[in-house]
């Protein structure tokens, strides 16, 4: 039998001819759609969203970061500089980046403090919150020898980056510390509200003072510069990151604008200097003329060299738990009972009512009876006419010219002269005070007439600040011209062009007769210049000064055994000592209030004090004739032998 052959074609073991043919379309169709679809996935990779897949990879090599602005200076009313610029390293780290491994190996390599470690921390989570790939200001103001060992060790310490930029600096020290100010970086909850105004999270802001409330005019406008970096975040160079950078590389910045205030350096030296000797004081000189204020203290102080940027947490404990409360500012926010030199408010509402006279005489047997309680005088005066009231301060009279007028009436007087609302100086608190009302005291209790007779002389409720204290015997002095008090005379460009100069402004003109003023200046020129009076017996100067000495009582006395325990001097349970007045009494060029916390008696501590700070002006700042001066400066013959103004 012959058997054929199963490999021929029609054979049932493979597939046929036309299936292979059927079969190699499918797969074909298969790879044709799968080409289709890999050059349909890559046009869309690379034309349709090519752009911003690019943009993406940029992105990732390609940093921003802010180039700082030269602040503007501060400069006094010669142009010398309170607050200014200097190079200095500053140590930046990108929160990505920032290990534990390299926050160690920083930490070891730099002998980080404790301090340090937390300042770090701090702003590195900042950072995260706002923009981990953004480098932030972790050290500012670090020595060359530890921004050598940065950029040393870039290899070890990835993301961190060093730059030298200008710093902050204050080259008088603690020089009108309060008045100036100091610079921190901003926190978290600041971080949030000022990046969409332009700020960086590294940045310092001013913090206090000028630096603070005119932050917007010294804080120029930042730049802002684009650079690359590979895989590791090491900085490429510029050819090559020009290739992956399009428009311009650098924005310059525009420097701050200068503050040029009114205040004389010197003068301000001079008057810090005198009160070196007490524990806690205030001045205040400004310029009856004009209102602008020549010389402002508060004391104790601060260095704001040290505050910006390099106080340290003992520091900071040791400053916030100073009984004399350094951060307050004593002559613009704080406010104190004004004793004896408030009293001028209740001569000119009884003398404007006709309730009092020149010559009227009162007697003055050391107190004073007003229902069941007795007021002590300080001191048996006799029969006193108002000027001799107000040569030897006597209360009693004061007291009785209270009970004609009212407390009402004292307060609409004290109004007038600028009591019980602010300045307008805009500074540091520039608090209001106190001037109560019998509505004011009726509101939480029943109004009793001893209540006026403390406002009468400046106690009870009634508190004033410093700076209050100093326009008011600035419009006294003037003639009634109550000035909103100015601290800045002009702003500049870096080169020094005018922006804008501010002139003097006017509160209100003080309606007051010349004659009731002419009686209340008669009083002040026998305070200074005759014997009797509170200032003369502790001292005269040389030139006529019209003054009034305060020694106002405080609420408490405490313990003497808690006294002993104060810092430097310092006794809480002592009466508040002022000074206020103005020299040369015929044409005044300043005035002056001179104020010491707990001080003790106005005439025996802050006249002294008012003395050297006009001894100083009258022969450095602006020398003058002294009538009867012998070369060492001291009267030839007795203040009390000097003629009085002309009636």
């Amino acid at each position: 039998m012959l058997l054929r052959s199963s490999s021929g074609p029609g054979s049932g073991n493979g597939p046929s001819l036309p299936e292979l043919h059927r079969r190699l379309k499918w797969v074909a169709l298969l790879v044709f759609t799968a080409f289709a679809c890999l050059v349909g996935r890559l046009w869309q990779l690379q034309v349709m969203r090519g752009d911003s897949y690019y943009e993406r990879t940029v992105s990732n090599v390609v940093k921003e970061r802010y180039l700082p602005s030269v602040r503007g200076k501060i400069l006094d009313a010669k142009g010398v500089a309170l607050a200014d610029n200097r190079p200095a390293f500053n140590i930046y780290a990108t929160p990505k980046q920032f290990t534990a491994i390299t926050r160690a190996e920083l930490s070891r390599m730099l002998g980080l403090s404790d301090d340090e470690l937390v300042k770090i921390d701090e702003r590195i989570a900042i950072g995260n919150k706002r923009d981990k790939g953004m480098p932030v200001l972790i050290l500012e103001d670090q020595g060359r020898d530890r921004a050598a060992l940065v950029e040393q060790s870039f290899t070890k310490l990835s993301g961190i980056d060093v730059h030298h930029e200008p710093y902050r600096y204050y080259p008088q020290g603690d020089l009108a510390a309060h008045l100036i100010g100091y610079m921190t970086q901003m926190t978290a909850a600041e971080a949030d509200r000022l990046t969409n105004q332009g700020y960086d999270p590294s940045e310092l802001v001013g913090r206090y003072g000028l630096e603070s409330a005119w932050e917007n005019y010294l804080r120029g406008k930042k730049g802002k510069e684009l650079y690359a970096v590979d895989a590791r975040g090491q900085r490429l160079d510029d050819k090559t990151a020009q290739t992956l950078i399009s428009g311009e590389r650098v924005t310059g910045a525009v420097p701050g604008a200068n503050l040029v205030v009114t205040v004389d350096s010197e003068l301000q030296k001079i008057a810090e200097k005198a009160v070196s000797n007490v524990s806690a004081a205030a001045v205040v000189i400004v310029e009856p003329k004009t209102g602008k204020i020549r010389a402002l203290v508060s004391k104790p102080s601060f260095d704001p060299n040290v505050m910006t940027g390099h106080l340290t947490k003992a520091e900071e404990t040791l400053l916030l738990s100073d009984p004399r409360k350094p951060f307050i500012d004593k002559a613009l926010r704080a406010t104190y009972p004004p004793g004896s030199v408030f009293k001028f408010i209740t001569a000119l509402a009884a003398l404007e009512d006709g309730q009092g006279a020149q010559d009227e005489s009162i007697f003055c047997a050391g107190q004073y009876q007003l229902s069941r309680t007795t007021f002590k005088c300080n001191g048996s005066h006799g029969k006193l006419d108002l000027i001799g009231a107000i040569q030897h301060s006597c209360n009693v009279y004061f007291w009785e010219l209270a009970q004609r007028i009212g407390l009402d009436r004292m307060a609409e007087e004290a109004r007038m002269f600028g009591f019980g609302a602010p300045t307008n100086l805009g500074l540091n608190g520039d608090a209001g005070g106190r001037i109560p009302t019998k509505a004011w005291y009726e509101k939480d209790r029943r109004y009793r007439v001893g209540f006026a007779t403390n406002a009468a002389t400046g106690q009870g409720d009634v508190e004033v600040t410093v700076l209050q204290m100093a326009m008011a015997y600035a419009a006294l002095a003037n003639g009634g011209t109550l000035f909103v008090p100015q601290i800045v005379e002009r702003i500049e460009a870096s080169d020094g062009r005018p922006i804008k100069t501010y002139d003097p402004a006017v509160a209100r003109q003080v309606k007051i007769s010349a004659d009731a003023l002419d009686t209340w200046h008669r009083g002040m020129w026998k305070v200074t210049n005759e014997k009797g009076g509170t200032a003369y017996d502790h001292g005269q100067f040389d030139l006529p000064v019209m003054g009034k000495t305060g020694t106002a009582e405080i609420r408490t006395r405490q313990k003497k055994e808690q006294d002993e325990r104060d810092v430097e001097g310092y006794h809480p349970s002592r009466s508040h000592a002022w000074f206020a007045g103005w020299a040369p009494a015929e044409d005044p060029e300043i005035a002056i209030v001179v104020f010491v916390e707990h001080g003790g008696s106005g005439g025996r501590v802050a006249w002294p004090i008012a003395q050297r700070i006009l001894d100083g002006y009258f022969t450095k700042i602006h020398p003058m004739p002294r009538p009867g001066a012998a070369p060492g400066g001291k009267p030839t013959k007795p203040a009390a032998a000097r003629k009085e103004p002309a009636r």
